[in-house]
């Protein structure tokens, strides 16, 4: 079996880093857009969509660490290949429960 192409593996692990360290950027803004920390409005107003947009540009570095992985799967070590994949995973992951939560709150 051959490599993957040079250089994959470590385009792989930096967004892959990237996806996470913008997820994790994003919680703070998240909590105090959501209220939970006692703000003013205009704070509030500011954090969500700064929240959302760090999210945002967490998910695009997921994806493009989600689709070199998948694309060599074979040809990476298991460690890239987990790296690689983990991000994404934890987005849809997270995407499902807060449809599934929201169905259920709804009903």
């Amino acid at each position: 079996m051959s490599d993957a192409p040079a250089g994959t593996s470590r385009k792989i692990r930096k967004r892959a880093i990237w996806a996470v360290a913008l997820f994790a950027a994003s919680v703070v803004p998240a909590i105090i857009g959501v209220g939970i920390i006692n703000t003013t409005a205009g704070q509030a107003n500011i954090a969500t969509p700064f929240a959302f947009g760090l999210w945002a540009i967490g998910a695009l570095f997921a994806l493009a660490a989600a689709f070199p992985t998948l694309r060599h799967w074979d040809l990476l070590p298991a460690q890239t290949r987990w790296i690689g994949a983990l991000p994404m995973l934890c987005v849809s992951l997270f995407l499902s429960a807060a449809l599934v939560a929201a169905t259920i709150l709804h009903a």
